[in-house]
């Protein structure tokens, strides 16, 4: 029978185990040749759903994927070069902000919530007001969900 000390004490070698990069070379040789390739896959799914529907989400999942792939098999020491932990729930805060602020922009321009035709972006056409609109709608969705995703990460194992 385990006494509660025996699993605090488990605990803690279990976030050190998390903490502390693998031993295996091949692991580390292919997350660093993977985590940039799944990045890349990662932003063309955001730009394309830019264009069509999702994106934004699907694209912060990914990204948040190949980031976390690198704190697995580097870790959080090596890793926080590509995502710090003390930003992270900033930028998830920033991209919400975003979201909420270009549809609260519309409607103090006297449009309904997200109506993109009514953004104070003089000189273009209603097409590339929701064109720029959506743009950055999308970026706040990737951002937060990315940040959000490494920010739990990051809680669960204790950094």
């Amino acid at each position: 029978m385990s006494t509660p000390s025996d699993n605090r004490a488990r605990d803690e070698c279990l976030d050190d185990r998390v903490k502390e990069p693998t031993d295996s070379p091949i692991i580390h040789v292919a997350s660093r040749g993977i985590a940039p390739v799944i990045l890349l896959i990662g932003m063309y799914v955001f730009f394309h759903g830019h264009y069509s529907p999702g994106g934004g989400f699907q694209g912060g999942v990914i990204i948040a994927a190949g980031i976390l792939l690198l704190r697995l098999s580097l870790g959080t020491s090596l890793s926080q070069a590509i995502m710090p932990s003390r930003v992270a729930l900033r930028l998830s805060a920033a991209g919400a902000l975003i979201f909420a602020g270009v549809g609260l922009l519309a409607v103090l321009m006297g449009g309904n919530y997200l109506d993109y035709h009514f953004l104070p972006i003089p000189g273009l056409t209603p097409d590339y007001l929701r064109y720029y609109g959506i743009l950055a709608v999308e970026v706040g969705v990737t951002l937060t969900v990315m940040t959000t995703l490494v920010a739990i990460y990051d809680d669960l194992a204790g950094c």
